[in-house]
């Protein structure tokens, strides 16, 4: 039906971060939506060891429903128009509290 795990681990993925092409069974699964345990239905993106390395394992709550939000509105057009939609939802959301203590680090006597 499916085959063995050892089959499909052979088959090569690109890295989401860097663009590296590697064998699956040298890359990490990541699931946008933090449960990597419920498979049914879903297609996973994979990064390289290195790349996993160097993510925040920190918890994410609320992150990717606010980049789903954010391309839908900024569209395909750019990055730039993605970092821009970005900060606008955000600031929009959170306020603008990331301005406000980085005035305050600055302003330290």
């Amino acid at each position: 039906m499916w085959g063995s795990r050892r089959d499909r681990d052979r088959s090569a993925v690109v890295c989401i971060a860097c663009g590296e092409s590697l064998p699956r069974e040298d890359a990490r699964e990541y699931d946008k939506q933090g449960d990597r345990w419920n498979r049914r239905d879903k297609e996973f993106e994979y990064l390289c060891k290195g790349c996993f390395r160097d993510l925040s394992h920190q918890p994410r709550d609320e992150l990717e429903a606010l980049l789903v939000d954010v391309e839908a509105t900024a569209g395909g057009d750019s990055q730039e128009a993605y970092v821009e939609a970005y900060q606008r939802e955000v600031a929009r959301r959170y306020g603008e509290a990331e301005a406000d203590a980085e005035d305050t680090e600055g302003r330290r006597d």
